[in-house]
Parts: structure tokens; C-alpha cells; sequence
């Protein structure tokens, strides 16, 4: 068995974070929505004031997989969340306990800044990644659903 490690993405690593990124999206039939930059992710990752931070995994030396999260507030538990953007893994890679250690390293570090919960989204038709997660402990929120705010509707109620 070839093992994996995970390191922390650094200044560089967009244009390899930018191609996963797009393979994921391939993946998910939303390769027409990506809007992302090589110039944006180095400033949302590593600019100033970053938004968002980001780990790959890596085998054999080559990048196979990243994560990229963010953390947020729940009110309701009065502390941080851990919100999971993107977990990805390249499908020749999978089944190899790559996607279980990248979680696992993201609760690690959830637990280490005093979240209380980790989420994140999977879309309603992949089975691989549900069965995935429920093998993992999670379980969906029932009675929730996402809202999205962009585009002109974003600018409209901005004015």
C-alpha cells in the first residue's frame, strides 16, 4: 500500500487547487459555474486577510486531493463552526482512506479551535459521497435547506 500525506496549501499551490477545483466541478456536471482564478484563490487563501484555508493530499510524492473550509458562528451554540467547502479526491485515488484522513485532520482541527460541529453540503445524487459520510457518523439536517443569494439578485438588494 502507497501511503499519503497531507500538508497545508501555501502561497503557489493555486493554480493546483484551481485544477482540482475544476475537476470536481466536472465531476459534479458544474464545470459552467466555475468562476474561481488563480488571482482570486491566492487572495481569499492567502492574502491579507484570508477567508478560507486549504490542505492536499498527496501520494507518491504528486498532489492527488484537496480540502478547502472556512469557519463560521453558530449562534445557537454560542461558538465556531467548521464549514466544509470541498473535499476532493481524483477517482483513481479513491477508496484508499484518503477522504477519511482529510476529515478526520478537519475535526481534529475543529476540535482544536473550539467548534462545536463540523457541515457541509453533498449534492442529493451522489450516493458514493452520502454512503461516504454516512460511514463517517454524519447525518443530514432534516427541515434545512440552503438559500443562495448572487448575481443580480445580490447587487438589487446590496442597493
Amino acid at each position: 500500500m502507497i501511503s499519503f500525506t497531507l500538508r497545508d496549501a501555501r502561497p503557489g499551490d493555486q493554480a493546483l487547487l484551481l485544477r482540482f477545483v475544476r475537476e470536481l466541478a466536472e465531476y459534479e456536471n458544474l464545470l459552467h459555474e466555475v468562476r474561481a482564478t488563480d488571482v482570486g484563490l491566492s487572495a481569499t487563501l492567502f492574502g491579507p486577510r484570508p477567508f478560507a484555508e486549504a490542505l492536499i493530499a498527496e501520494k507518491a510524492g504528486g498532489p492527488v486531493g484537496f480540502a478547502l473550509w472556512f469557519y463560521t458562528v453558530s449562534t445557537f451554540n454560542g461558538a465556531p463552526s467548521l464549514y466544509v467547502e470541498d473535499v476532493y479526491v481524483q477517482q483513481a485515488h479513491r477508496g484508499g482512506g484518503i477522504g477519511r484522513a482529510i476529515f478526520s485532520e478537519l475535526a481534529r482541527r475543529a476540535l482544536v479551535h473550539g467548534c462545536q460541529r463540523m457541515d457541509w453540503s453533498v449534492l442529493d445524487w451522489n450516493e458514493p459521497a452520502i454512503k461516504f459520510y454516512r460511514s463517517i457518523g454524519a447525518h443530514p439536517v432534516r427541515g434545512w435547506t440552503v438559500q443562495r443569494l448572487t448575481g443580480e439578485a445580490l447587487a438589487a438588494l446590496a442597493a
